[in-house]
């Protein structure tokens, strides 16, 4: 049985990920795909208890980025690997482009850590295909402010460690050889979904 494809959003709080990710898993189903859909942190019964803890309690940097390694790894082990094994889609809403960002770029880790904790727990699992949902950290912030809902530890930062972690978005697209797809999230939703229109026929 041919593998799965493996689809991951990015991006900033605010830059429209969830929106996108309901009408991404709807588009592929209605082309026939068994798609999975899931999250990180997350993802399985200890990836959500670690997110709970991830979401709200202040931790040692270290300990953030073991914690979200600890959970990637039972959600690779639990969903990710067994359903592309199947040949089923997997989507996923941020994996570990996220943690270069933001332990990385955002909190100020160091890359070779990332990247020994990245081999370790992935070995070369990468997705196929990884949508980054590019907005400025002001849009962003904004957008997030007008839900009205109370603010996780990560969303509650500063617009400066928001734009390392953009930058850090940015260049590890820039790196990618094609496999982060920069998508405009300042325009309207039906702009965005064009675009994923085209980008998904391609793979």
């Amino acid at each position: 049985m041919a593998r799965g494809r493996f689809i991951t959003l990015e991006g900033l709080d605010g830059a429209g990920k969830s929106t996108h990710l309901t009408w991404l898993v709807d588009t592929l189903r209605s082309r026939g795909h068994v798609v999975v859909q899931t999250r990180e942190p997350g993802g399985t019964p200890l990836g959500e208890k670690l997110r709970a803890l991830l979401l709200a309690d202040s931790m040692h940097l270290e300990t953030e980025a073991l914690l979200m390694f600890a959970a990637r790894r039972e959600h690779i082990a639990q969903v990710i690997a067994p359903a592309l094994a199947r040949g089923d889609w997997v989507v996923c809403d941020r994996f570990t482009d996220a943690s270069f960002a933001y332990q990385g770029g955002g909190r100020g880790l160091e890359r070779g850590k990332l990247e020994i904790l990245e081999k370790w727990v992935q070995n070369d699992l990468q997705p196929d295909l990884t949508l980054m949902f590019n907005v400025s950290p002001d849009v962003a912030m904004n957008r997030v402010t007008r839900m009205g809902r109370d603010l996780d530890r990560f969303e509650r930062e500063q617009q400066d460690f928001f734009s390392r972690v953009r930058d850090e978005y940015l260049a590890r697209a820039a790196a990618s050889r094609g496999r982060i797809r920069l998508i405009d999230a300042s325009r309207t939703v039906n702009e965005i979904q064009v675009s994923l229109e085209e980008i998904i026929a391609t793979i």
